[in-house]
């Protein structure tokens, strides 16, 4: 099928308008396809935010981007304009150091960190290791402090780590996020499941009520409160002093210290949560979530 002028379009403003665009098929929740989700995975340990499209929401798309780039499959990374490549390219290049290169990400040392697991996690490792004997264990640590533990073939370049008599395999990036990590075991009545605790990661987000919102701006005029919903929703309704989220507060965003406070709010509270774990994965440690948004706000604090 011909590529027409208006998807060409669209596909053209998405990869101008992106530093990085990854056209695939799911979402980065939800992929729904292996090499999507390998990919998706791969740039995750270098990135804790990028543009992605979802080819399976629109046909049009799903065939244009192949035809514009004259790429048979999906899915496609694009850095500044210019295509990358699929699934396999984007993994050779991280094991090789040319995707941290392009993503503008520095390339960390690989010395080996030190990770404490508890007895209980050991053995649940050592029994996993044993039913799949041609594979290793291997952890991930991702720009957005995601951690996962999985068992894979060994890959080259992996900084490996001895505890408690077997070999955690770690890519450089998820070794250097990972210094004084603690795994622990917990077990459930729905089962057993490792939880992390990294002192490198960011403080989690705050919740904050109401209540405290409108302490908080009673008392301090400088906060720095940020409405994500769109303009629709602001004209009905908004709180005095919270600036929208758009390429302005952006900026102003970016030019503040790390350490900021920053408060945020949507009409529930998703959104705005969302939006604050993005920060946090670009390293800010002072955020705030407003519980339930807007909503609460006209229930409780501007009920007229």
């Amino acid at each position: 099928m011909a590529l027409d002028s208006e998807t060409r379009g669209i596909i053209e403003s998405l990869i101008t308008n992106n530093k990085v665009v990854l056209f695939m098929k799911g979402t980065p929740q939800q992929p729904q396809c292996g090499f999507s989700a390998t990919t998706i995975s791969t740039l995750n340990m270098l990135l804790p935010d990028y543009m992605t499209v979802n080819v399976l929401d629109n046909p049009r798309i799903r065939d244009g981007i192949k035809e514009l780039s004259n790429w048979p499959t999906i899915p496609q990374l694009y850095v500044d304009g210019e295509l990358i490549g699929g699934s396999d390219i984007v993994q050779d290049m991280l094991k090789n150091g040319e995707l941290g290169n392009i993503l503008g990400v520095e390339a960390p040392s690989s010395k080996t960190p030190e990770i404490q697991v508890s007895g209980p996690a050991i053995e649940v490792m050592k029994s996993a290791i044993q039913s799949q004997q041609e594979s290793t264990l291997h952890l991930q640590v991702s720009a957005g402090w995601n951690h996962t533990l999985n068992l894979e073939r060994n890959k080259t370049g992996a900084v490996q780590a001895d505890i408690g008599g077997i070999e955690i395999h770690l890519d450089p990036w998820s070794a250097s996020r990972a210094d004084g990590l603690r795994v622990e075991l917990n077990e459930t009545l729905t089962g057993k499941s490792f939880s992390f605790d990294n002192p490198n990661a960011p403080p989690p987000i705050k919740q904050i009520s109401v209540q405290e919102l409108k302490e908080k701006l009673d008392n301090n005029k400088d906060v720095v409160l940020i409405d994500v919903r769109s303009p629709e929703e602001r004209a009905i309704a908004s709180i005095d002093r919270a600036l929208p989220w758009n390429d302005e507060t952006m900026a102003l965003v970016e030019s503040l210290p790390k350490d900021t406070e920053l408060i945020f709010h949507c009409q529930t509270g998703p959104r705005s949560q969302a939006l604050a774990e993005m920060l946090r994965g670009r390293g800010y440690t002072n955020l705030s979530n407003v519980t339930d948004g807007m909503k609460a706000w006209l229930e409780e604090i501007e009920p007229s």
